[in-house]
């Protein structure tokens, strides 16, 4: 109970702000536990293994085959590589075409809502500074226009306003740029292996089709 009531008496201390900082800090967290699970349990798969198990079934001449296996996965890799077996029939360009537009399909999809992590840190930095700033009006303004009295207190007041809204703003922003680091380093690990791994099949398709004639 001590911890929640020192909770509650650092927020209310710090104004109107406070509550502000919190709404986008948690909708910022929201954002974030979303994009996990995404892309750490959806979108991911590992491009190594699962280019290997693809290999086995192209070198077989079963496309059928390889292309089950791409559609047993909900990932994102598998479901560009999956649009290029589909036309391994046909020339290259047109499985490099295949390949591309699902690629610009998928793409946004694993970047989705990430941009707005950036956003939210900078709006949560810029929150304690207003907050900073109000809490500093108020400090100035007790000591030039209050009884001598209750300076001190209406002092402390604004001083306090002024700390912790700094505080909770720095420790928002902190949080989230931490997670929008993380959660972009697995977008692009994701974006990246489509690039590596669509160039590779595209050659594995083109050595078997030379190997067949």
């Amino acid at each position: 109970m001590m911890i929640v009531n020192g909770i509650a008496s650092f927020i209310q201390s710090g104004g109107i702000f406070m509550w502000i900082i919190l709404i986008i800090w948690g909708v910022g967290i929201a954002i974030s536990l979303e994009r996990f699970v995404k892309l750490f349990f959806r979108f991911d798969v590992d491009g190594t293994s699962f280019m290997n198990e693809l290999q086995r079934y192209i070198l077989s001449n079963d496309m059928q085959g390889a292309i089950r296996v791409c559609s047993g996965s909900v990932a994102m890799l598998p479901k560009v590589l999956k649009s290029g077996l589909k036309r391994s029939a046909q020339t290259g360009e047109q499985i490099q075409n295949a390949i591309d537009a699902t690629a610009l399909e998928v793409i946004p999809k694993v970047e989705l809502r990430l941009n707005y992590l950036q956003l939210i840190a900078n709006i949560s930095t810029l929150f304690g500074l207003l907050g900073t700033i109000q809490g500093l009006m108020q400090s100035f303004s007790a000591v030039a226009s209050v009884d001598p009295a209750q300076k001190a207190e209406l002092l402390a007041a604004g001083i306090s306003k002024a700390m912790n809204t700094t505080f909770l703003g720095l420790l928002a922003a902190i949080t989230i740029m931490m997670l929008h680091t993380y959660l972009s380093s697995k977008s692009d690990k994701i974006v990246n292996e489509i690039d590596e791994f669509s160039v590779k099949l595209m050659d594995l398709l083109g050595t078997k089709r030379e190997v067949d004639r």
